[in-house]
């Protein structure tokens, strides 16, 4: 019998357009219509087609009870609206668009058996060794599974519709967008001078010749025109700075094919999280992108945290402070790589990727081994640029996963670290931030405002949409049918990231956002395109209070004829 992928597929293959989220009733019409010569093919399909509404019905029934206990214990963490509207999404997402549609072949019994296979992954991931040395202090929050299968559009299709249908319920939680229209349904002629709430995704942006953002928002149903005039100037300043692929809720008036927009509502991050802190003294330390092998990697600075942290250099207020750090961030980027840009070979003093690793383990075994070290790799690393990213390979780095005290990790991770039966532990989003520079150049208020100089603009915008790259074109991703890795499902008490080569840091509602410097000099190269890195500037955060203080281990540029 043919599954329902397999029509979709031949459907497309004849040009025929089909919303990936067609009832199955709807498409069968469509197969008899354009394929009138399978008729003989009927009884059969239309037999697996009912066959597949009562496993999906009775998946849909088994999910929900258990999305409603599960949410009860979830609601301290976010609130409750968010949170048990959040579980049902990602249920629904996984009985109708995940795993049910991974492989022409699968049948919905070989789909459970995935799923099973997928939960016990991560189970295992939990249960390893590797990671049980850490499971004292730092746990992961949702481990990423990469598994491995040949790709196609498809799987891009369904993982944009994936993330609509999340944020989409998140958006539906806002009291704004109470009675959301689906697009569809706007050409009636009832809706004609009516106020209306939509949700979309965002498919066009233009500008119109009086200077008017005018942007196509499309849903599964359909799409429509939305307008924002100059005279809504705190919504207007909003829409320039929207960008392709992100979901917004807007409300609005429907008049004559266009909704003219007098609001814009973002999924963004709840206001009723607390804002945690530990009832005990002791620190986080932040260290961004060292590039290792570099001959702009400063080794000697590097030498003077060494010190540092093993509490033979700085004040004595410095040196107390050393004794309480607890766990340490690396953003990635922790090797310079080989083969990253044409010409690197020039600025390389370690060339074998091997000889790197050995040169950072040398550094990094320095530090007390009671202090627990998390890692994710950045756009330098050897392996895949496309997000998530996987650790470095074994073969390259081997001694570095034999540390007691280092977890590898995936970027993005989120991790939970200081957790014990009487506090729930701070939640950390762990990103190297590869797309942060399309939203330093694309959005209009971060560009005018400094672009990559203000990191902390970039990851507030980023936590309002809550996607660490919305656009498409904004990074390298591998499509997942069943959610999207780079959605900010956990509403984190830390946002972490590196990349841009300069410190800041900023609360957003209960967020604290901390960009992590570098340990690689000022170039040349950096200085003729206008960037000004902040090298050798190491975030501390007190878990107690959530104050951060900078240390600055930068000796001043060296002779660039020195290594």
């Amino acid at each position: 019998m043919k599954e329902k992928l397999t029509i979709i597929n031949e459907l497309l293959e004849a040009g025929v357009l089909v919303n990936p989220e067609i009832s199955d009733e709807e498409l069968v019409k469509l197969e008899k219509k354009h394929f009138p010569k399978k008729n003989e093919e009927k009884n059969g399909v239309e037999e697996n087609l009912k066959q597949n509404n009562e496993l999906k019905s009775k998946s849909k029934s088994e999910l929900g009870t258990e999305v409603k206990t599960k949410t009860k214990s979830k609601v301290e963490s976010e609130s409750e609206a968010e949170s048990e509207i959040k579980k049902e999404a990602e249920s629904e997402v996984e009985s109708e668009v995940g795993d049910g549609l991974a492989d022409k072949t699968e049948t919905e019994t070989e789909t459970k058996t995935n799923k099973t296979e997928t939960n016990k992954i991560e189970q295992e991931i939990l249960k390893s060794k590797d990671f049980q040395r850490l499971n004292s202090g730092v746990k992961l929050v949702r481990p990423y599974v990469n598994k491995q299968k040949k790709l196609n559009y498809l799987d891009f299709v369904y993982h944009l519709n994936a993330r609509f249908k999340y944020l989409t319920s998140l958006l539906r939680t806002r009291q704004e967008l109470q009675g959301v229209t689906s697009l569809n349904k706007l050409k009636g002629k009832e809706l004609v001078d009516t106020k209306i709430s939509i949700i979309g995704m965002i498919k066009e942006k233009n500008e119109t010749k009086n200077k008017n953002i005018i942007i196509t928002l499309e849903d599964t149903t359909g799409e429509t025109k939305v307008l924002f005039h100059t005279q809504n100037e705190e919504y207007y300043s909003l829409a320039r700075d929207l960008v392709l692929d992100e979901v917004i809720g807007v409300t609005g008036t429907y008049k004559e094919g266009i909704v003219f927009g007098d609001a814009i509502i973002f999924p963004d991050i709840p206001m009723g999280k607390e804002f945690k802190k530990s009832p005990e003294e002791e620190y986080l330390v932040i260290i961004g992108d060292m590039h290792v092998g570099s001959k702009a990697f400063l080794k000697e600075d590097f030498e003077k945290f060494l010190k540092w942290i093993n509490g033979s250099l700085g004040t004595d207020k410095q040196k107390e402070v050393s004794k309480k750090v607890k766990y340490i961030i690396f953003t990635g980027d922790q090797v310079e790589g080989v083969g990253i840009y044409p010409g690197q070979e020039e600025d390389l003093l370690i060339v074998d990727i091997k000889e790197q690793y050995k040169e950072f383990l040398k550094l990094i075994k320095q530090i007390p081994n009671h202090i627990q070290l998390i890692m994710i790799p950045g756009n330098h690393e050897p392996g895949r640029i496309a997000e998530p990213q996987l650790p470095p390979y074994k073969d390259f780095a081997q001694e570095l996963y034999d540390l007691p005290n280092v977890l590898l990790t995936t970027n993005p991770s989120t991790i939970n670290i200081g957790a014990n039966k009487d506090f729930s532990g701070f939640d950390l989003l762990l990103y190297h931030g590869y797309s942060f520079i399309y939203y330093s150049d694309q959005v209009e208020s971060i560009r005018r405002a400094g672009g990559q100089k203000t990191s902390e603009k970039i990851m507030k915008f980023l936590l309002q949409r809550r996607h660490l790259a919305p656009t498409h074109a904004s990074n390298l991703y591998v499509p997942n049918r069943n959610r999207d890795p780079l959605l900010i499902e956990v509403v984190p008490d830390f946002f972490i990231t590196g990349h841009i080569h300069r410190v800041s840091f900023a609360n957003y509602k209960s967020v604290t956002m901390i960009n992590g410097s570098c340990w690689s000099d000022i170039t040349d190269d950096q200085e003729k395109r206008g960037l000004e890195p902040q090298p050798a500037r190491m975030p501390v955060i007190n878990l107690q209070t959530r104050e951060v203080s900078i240390i600055n281990f930068y000796g001043g540029r060296r002779n660039k004829n020195e290594s």
